[in-house]
């Protein structure tokens, strides 16, 4: 009656095996490292830039305890802060020989301590929030009504340079508001204009307008869906160009996120420069186009530029594999007529490509630029902070019209994604102001998880000290269930690699006490079913079996209003939501799965039960 089959106890032996494993990490705390990061596009991280680490590392004869490649950097752990700090001083000077203009960014870190086979099967300790570890919080608010703003003057330019390549006189294009007005003397030209456009310009509607026999409207109102796409795409250009620029900061776990229609959060975990944050969170950067100095591309003008004699009228230039590269100081174009960049492959090569679009006056100025610089070559550049470097600089194989460029040429899936990532995000796609900003010291920090460890640490001893008081041995069990519980959930928090916050430890001291709440019952129908007559062994299953139902309904209201707060919820509620959702989920497991397997291994096997311990007396 009270025997599990024998998979049923695998099963549970299983996840409490995986469930210490998992949560092991997190006693092992952190050792102090160096994270060396790009911030170029032009200069990767590769297992290059590892053996140029490791060997500034030898020659100032530095020991270190290993070493890491991770897609986005380079770690090394050391064995003491005096160590890391004398290693970070080593990288610094060897990787940027130029301060003026660095290449990469040199920083502190911390790394888990956790032992390397822990970390091969991808046993990680949970990340720490910005409460917990020190840092700063920003909250920025986008100018949704700004990205709209700039779209329809695209596309007003857009729509006078096709009305003029198909010979169509208008007597203006105004703006008014959400509305693109074109003015026309006679109603056959508005005829003609309305059906050239309607087949060009998909995210505009148009309708005619008279206004007297003298003017006719053509009126172009931006479709809702539109606006919702330019909004969309506005926000993730942002967030993507703060990810571009945090990067620079040197941040081990950042945390960018949409929150809302039209706000960006951004956690900056260990960061306490909060005007050095705003600088880099608010600076611009801009694409240009220009054209490269095909005659003084010979080597020894190369050379020579190197060596600080520059030609008149040029900037010297690194490519991507490391060559010189002279460029001529006119702007032939900006990243302010680029309204578009996607990834994709060249219809003739199937090589990976960039195909980028351009607004109506972009596409006229490139269309003459190309045609009279076919078989040279065009550099495109990131300017930044006054300075630049080049993303790529193809051959002008013909004349480009039409707006639509695209880029090919040694490029792999990856890069050219990349590539069309960093020509979106050059700059803001839209304005950003901070509306929320706040610091926490790395002391308060510490102190936060002190506190929030003794609250979780007391009101687990209190629960089971009333538990083994209350019920005796089945209260000796519950406190097991609730154990495993706890390290149910660490472990999953852990192998999610959740962030865990100050409201997170709250919600883990809460489900402490909800997942006692099912033992209770459990306990509670097994001696109402000795009182009226049953047998221990028959108690003990219908205990279980008609405690179930109650325990099911409780959690599953419950479960609904966590996951409301989840899916609704945002910031701390949302880091108190995720915990609260799988500590629910881990203790329907273990107040009923693994009390009850610890109960059947108990009583199970014994065919004659005379009496049970589950109170202030035994129950015959």
């Amino acid at each position: 009656m009270n025997r599990y089959p024998v998979w049923t106890y695998v099963i549970v032996a299983c996840a409490l095996v995986l469930g210490f494993t998992y949560t092991l990490p997190n006693f092992f705390g952190e050792s102090p490292a160096v994270q060396v990061s790009s911030v170029k596009v032009t200069v990767k991280v590769d297992s290059a830039l590892l053996a140029r680490v490791e060997d500034a590392l030898k020659a100032a004869n530095i020991a270190n305890q290993g070493t890491f490649l991770d897609p986005n950097s380079v770690k090394v752990r050391f064995a003491d802060t005096d160590t890391q700090l004398k290693a970070k001083d080593v990288l610094s000077q060897s990787l940027n020989p130029d301060r003026d203009n660095p290449s990469f960014v040199v920083a502190l870190n911390l790394l888990s301590s956790s032992p390397n086979w822990l970390t091969a099967i991808h046993a990680l300790p949970m990340y720490l929030g910005l409460d917990l570890r020190g840092g700063v919080h920003f909250m920025l608010q986008v100018d949704m009504k700004a990205a709209v703003t700039k779209r329809l003057e695209n596309l007003s330019g857009d729509i006078r340079t096709q009305l003029r390549d198909k010979n169509l006189r208008h007597s203006g294009i105004n703006r008014e508001g959400n509305v693109i007005v074109i003015k026309f003397r006679d109603a056959d030209t508005r005829a003609k204009a309305r059906e050239v456009l309607a087949d060009s310009q998909a995210d505009l509607l148009f309708s005619d307008q008279d206004l007297g026999s003298s003017e006719f409207r053509l009126t172009g109102t931006i479709k809702p869906e539109a606006i919702k796409r330019t909004q969309e795409s506005a926000l993730k250009q942002n967030i993507t160009t703060l990810q571009n620029r945090i990067n620079e900061l040197g941040v081990s776990e950042p945390i960018i996120q949409q929150q809302g229609a039209d706000r960006v959060v951004v956690q900056l975990p260990g960061v306490q420069d909060t005007a050095k944050a705003k600088e880099i969170l608010g600076r611009t950067a801009t694409l240009e186009i220009r054209m490269v100095d095909e005659s003084n591309s010979n080597p020894a003008t190369l050379l020579a530029a190197q060596q600080g004699q520059v030609p008149f009228g040029t900037e010297l230039y690194t490519e991507r594999g490391g060559s010189p590269l002279l460029v001529k100081k006119q702007v032939v174009l900006t990243g302010d007529r680029l309204t578009d960049a996607q990834p994709g492959f060249d219809s003739q090569t199937r090589e990976p490509s960039v195909n980028m679009t351009l607004d109506g006056p972009g596409a006229r100025i490139f269309k003459d630029i190309t045609r009279d610089n076919v078989g040279k070559r065009m550099a495109i550049l990131l300017i930044e902070k006054g300075k630049g470097e080049v993303i790529t600089a193809p051959v002008i194989r013909s004349e480009i019209g039409g707006g639509r460029v695209q880029i090919s040429g040694r490029m792999s899936t990856s890069e050219a994604t990349d590539l069309a990532l960093l020509l979106r995000a050059g700059s803001l796609a839209a304005p950003m102001e901070i509306i929320e900003e706040r610091t926490i010291g790395p002391s308060l920090g510490a102190d936060n998880i002190r506190k929030g460890f003794q609250s979780t640490l007391w009101g687990f001893v209190a629960i089971a000290v009333f538990m083994s008081m209350y019920y005796v041995v089945f209260g000796l069990i519950s406190v097991l269930a609730l154990s495993s519980n706890l390290l149910l959930l660490v472990a999953l928090l852990s192998l999610l690699q959740a962030t865990l916050t100050l409201p997170g430890i709250a919600a883990i001291a809460l489900t402490l006490g909800m997942a006692i709440d099912a033992n209770v019952l459990i306990n509670e129908r097994i001696r109402e079913e000795m009182r009226n007559g049953a047998t221990p062994q028959a108690a003990i299953h219908a205990g279980y079996e008609r405690a179930f139902g109650t325990i099911l309904d409780s959690n599953v209201t419950t479960l609904i209003a966590g996951l409301a707060l989840l899916i609704f919820g945002s910031g701390p509620i949302r880091g108190f939501a995720v915990v609260h959702v799988l500590g629910i989920l881990t203790s329907l497991f273990s107040s009923v799965v693994i009390s009850r397997a610890v109960v059947n291994l108990s009583y199970g096997s014994r065919r004659r039960l005379d009496k049970l311990a589950i109170g202030n007396t035994s129950w015959k």
